[in-house]
């Protein structure tokens, strides 16, 4: 079993020194040592001050597609239902984008698995720029790191194809769980969020590819989604069934469990869910769907009215246009590093 190693990074910022000369005689006097004040030149500079800011990217369609003309005041923020006066709003559709393909290899993927190996990479091939990086992770009895950060699809091709289906008897999670057996979705979800994205800038997302069950996971549903929520990460689900591994049908209780898991860890963190059974024309055109919400996204941000950092959950709602549907995060979680700074 390959093992996440995950190092912590500190950065320590010198502060600068600036000499200064002797006066001259009959010259101005000294210097003050005191701070200096800011001067209020206009509008043509501002003066920059760390403030807490919540980035919320999101989408907005209507019956005819998706929406690329709207502007700051089309839209309106609440947080636990107060209004909030929103700061910046772009399309952020050129904005660097870290990309996480977790891949399901439990015995149940056993028919499905080329497909998804294909149009993964075929995917990567389309979104991935120069800017751009994305790693992928596999997922079973164990959880391994199968291509770390790169923005090579070339890379990332050999790494999918290299994907095996595992449904042998292994030593358990890398979270600990030393009995595990099944398929460690939940597991794979936390440490993709948790130890990969969490520290990344920009735009964030997970696609999963899986039929959504989970069996032997110490993680739940519940930590799985609160760890992609604290990374900012937005969770899109491609449901694959292979109907010869369920005994043909889709009206068992594990089917549908799983499909109401994926539904909420997909909703809470702005994403969604995309059901293709083991049709491979849809999942190309379930990947086609996410390319088109990349290139359509906004970003919102606003620096909350309640400026408390205590750790409790915020719930946001976003609203445009009568008519216009809102695809974003529910809600964010009050703690440090997952504010931004207005620098």
């Amino acid at each position: 079993m390959r093992l996440f190693c995950l190092a912590a990074v500190a950065l320590a910022l010198a502060p600068a020194l600036h000499a200064q000369e002797a006066p001259s005689p009959g010259g101005p006097p000294p210097a003050s040592d005191a701070a200096a004040q800011p001067v209020d030149i206009g509008d043509t500079q501002t003066l920059k001050v760390n403030v807490n800011l919540v980035n919320v990217y999101f989408s907005v369609r209507d019956k005819s597609g998706f929406i690329t003309n709207l502007h700051k005041d089309d839209c309106s923020i609440f947080e636990d239902k107060a209004p909030q006066k929103t700061k910046n709003f772009t399309q952020e559709k050129n904005l660097p984008l870290t990309i996480g393909i977790l891949l399901d290899t439990s015995g149940s993927q056993i028919h499905v698995l080329p497909l998804e190996q294909q149009s993964g990479a075929e995917f990567l091939k389309d979104v991935l720029t120069p800017k751009d990086e994305a790693f992928l992770i596999s997922f079973d009895i164990n959880v391994n790191l199968l291509s770390d950060y790169t923005n090579s699809p070339r890379e990332i091709k050999r790494s999918l194809d290299s994907a095996e289906i595992n449904t042998g008897a292994g030593t358990g999670s890398v979270t600990g769980n030393g009995t595990a057996r099944g398929t460690l979705l939940f597991d794979a979800v936390y440490l993709a969020a948790h130890d990969k994205l969490r520290q990344e800038a920009g735009r964030k997302i997970l696609v999963l590819l899986t039929d959504g069950g989970d069996q032997g996971s110490q993680e739940t549903l519940k930590t799985a989604t609160e760890a992609a929520q604290k990374a900012n990460a937005i969770v899109y689900v491609i449901l694959l069934s292979d109907r010869g591994f369920y005994g043909g049908g889709f009206g068992i209780n594990l089917a549908d469990t799983g499909e109401r898991d994926m539904q909420k860890l997909a909703t809470d963190t702005g994403g969604r869910v995309i059901n293709v059974g083991n049709n491979g024309k849809k999942l190309e055109e379930a990947f086609n769907q996410i390319q088109d919400e990349l290139r359509t996204q906004y970003l919102a941000s606003f620096t909350p009215t309640n400026t408390k950092i205590d750790g409790t959950f915020r719930t946001l709602n976003i609203t445009c246009q009568p008519g216009q549907k809102i695809q974003a995060r529910k809600g964010y979680y009050a703690i440090a590093d997952a504010l931004g700074k207005d620098d």
